[in-house]
């Protein structure tokens, strides 16, 4: 049973730094494509970014781009995402999430973690 459990997140203030982390355990992890999205109450489930299983193809929402940076170490069945410049709007629970490496990027993921909560102070 593949299970997925993110750490790291926590309270910072605008134009902080936070680095969060999805460790996978279960199956074969550089097989899965992996992501992360995010949740606020207030709005639907957004996507944030995505890797391929080598690590060597990345795709981000606009949100994202050049502020955060995903990222993945095979060797330790671990996936980060590095958060720079954060804001207010970026606050939300963050999930990571894997599916086949086939298909779109930003949609069609099966496994999920339990998400993990991150908060930008204004």
């Amino acid at each position: 049973q593949v299970q997925l459990v993110e750490s790291g997140g926590g309270l910072v203030q605008t134009g902080g730094s936070l680095n969060i982390s999805c460790v996978v355990s279960g199956g074969t992890f550089s097989y899965y494509r992996l992501a992360w999205f995010r949740l606020d109450p207030r709005k639907e489930r957004e996507f944030v970014a995505a890797i391929s299983g080598s690590g060597g193809i990345t795709h981000y929402a606009d949100s994202a781009k050049g502020r955060f940076a995903i990222s993945r170490d095979n060797a330790e069945n671990t996936m980060y995402l590095q958060m720079n410049i954060l804001k207010p709007e970026d606050t939300a629970v963050y999930y990571c999430a894997a599916k086949n490496p086939s298909g779109p990027w930003t949609t069609g993921y099966t496994l999920w973690g339990q998400g993990i909560q991150v908060t930008v102070s204004s």
